[in-house]
This record gives C-alpha cells, structure tokens and sequence, in this order.
C-alpha cells in the first residue's frame, strides 16, 4: 500500500468530522454521494507519485544507486516518512 493510499482514509475522516451532520430524516443521495466522492478522489494524473518504486531503506538505495551509476533522491522531514508512529 502506497503513502497516498494509506493517507487518503485519514483525509476521509477529517473531512467527515469536519461536515455538519445532516437534519434527521434527510440522507445524502446517490447524485450527491457520487459528487463527493469525485471531489475527493485523486484525478487522473495527480498520483503518479505512487507509480515511482520508491525504496525506504537508505542502504537499499545507496545499493542500487551504486549499482546504476544514479544518485539519490533524499526525502527527509519531521517525523516517519510513510506516517508510521
């Protein structure tokens, strides 16, 4: 499973919290499901991040790139790269 993938249940969810609740009696319809759902969805070419075979080991990395004559791509930020705690 991919970054986004993984990340996409958790916007999910901050963007349910963040919907006022629907009067009682009143349901969201399958038009209105599907025009959400549509917002929410990456469009087409806006993941092709995730085609890209990224490795999360630096020793891996350093491995192939050696082996290929490439450099390396170094992403580094605050906390775990694939949002694990």
């Amino acid at each position: 499973m991919t970054f986004s993938r993984r990340l996409l249940p958790a916007l999910g969810l901050l963007v349910a919290l963040t919907i006022p609740p629907a009067p009682a009696g009143e349901q969201l319809t399958p038009a209105e499901f599907a025009a959400m759902r549509k917002a929410v969805l990456p469009m087409a070419g806006e993941d092709d991040f995730d085609k890209i075979p990224w490795l999360t080991s630096i020793w891996d990395a350093r491995e192939k790139a050696a082996k290929e004559g490439k450099p390396i791509l170094l992403w580094e930020m605050d906390g775990h790269p694939l949002g694990c705690g």
